[in-house]
């Protein structure tokens, strides 16, 4: 029984590192190639590795060039965002955790049944909205909206999080003279930590590497996001041909935050999630 349980182990973790290899294979050959010079990028027959070490295309990102620009306009949007989606999700997700008002459950629950609503039905409504309120080719529509919850899952999680909160520490605030903002800023919002670095990690992946959006509202602009910056230059092919290896070393570097983050905060997103899916 102990040889054939080492058995089973040995074939589950060799299994499993073949697997890990394919699925990473993509990111290892885009790692290797950002490394290159261009003439050894185009080169015929492909080469695998890199000879020598070539870190042109990581200092051409930050010479104050086209992606260094999108850096920087891709960090405003971000870093709005995760300031405005936790603030604006968890004072929604307050009221619906506690206050008491007309018609709460039936607001909330069309709040939940927008989830079930296909993006892309929305997108042209989207669309006309704000090109009449004058914002197509700015960074609003990325922004603005995101004032209000950004999005019924956010608000979902908090809300279920903040559910599980102990009411009689509001209670205990309550004798003490504190109104609904107080305890909210200084009662419930501290505790809630787990689920806001939940979702701010989860803002800064989708709001990082997000090209979709500016490739709708921002197509006419002359700023535009990193990750429009490259899907850009890989659509045109003289381009193309011409930063290939400026393109792989940029997508290097917008995959290396996301794995900070991941790596830094891993038990805040494992837990951040469990937690509030199971409290309230």
């Amino acid at each position: 029984m102990r040889r054939g349980s080492v058995t089973k182990k040995t074939i589950y973790y060799v299994v499993s590192s073949i697997v890990a290899v394919i699925l990473m294979f993509p990111f290892i050959y885009m790692f290797l190639r950002s490394f290159m010079t261009q003439d050894q990028v185009m080169a015929t027959p492909v080469e695998m590795f890199p000879r020598p070490i070539y870190f042109g295309a990581y200092v051409s990102i930050f010479d104050g060039g086209e992606y260094f620009l999108a850096l920087i306009e891709t960090l405003k949007i971000v870093g709005f965002n995760c300031i405005a989606i936790p603030l604006s999700a968890t004072f929604v997700g307050y009221g619906f955790a506690r206050m008491k008002f007309p018609g709460k459950d039936l607001v909330f629950s069309v709040m939940l049944g927008t989830m079930m609503i296909p993006g892309a039905v929305l997108q042209v409504p989207l669309y006309v909205m704000f090109t009449k309120f004058g914002w197509v080719d700015t960074f609003m529509p990325l922004t603005i909206p995101n004032l209000f919850g950004g999005g019924a899952v956010y608000i979902f999680l908090i809300r279920q999080f903040m559910r599980g909160i102990p009411i009689e520490i509001e209670e205990a605030g309550k004798i003490d003279g504190a109104n609904p903002y107080v305890r909210y800023f200084r009662l419930v919002l501290p505790l809630c930590w787990p689920v806001i670095i939940y979702v701010i990690v989860n803002i800064f992946n989708a709001n990082w590497g997000d090209f979709y959006g500016p490739l709708i509202y921002m197509s006419g602009s002359e700023r535009h996001t990193l990750a429009y910056a490259v899907f850009q230059d890989a659509m045109y092919a003289e381009s193309a041909a011409a930063k290939e290896n400026v393109r792989m070393a940029a997508g290097v570097f917008m995959s290396f935050f996301p794995v900070i983050l991941f790596i830094v905060f891993q038990k805040q997103l494992i837990e951040g999630v469990a937690v509030a899916s199971l409290k309230g």
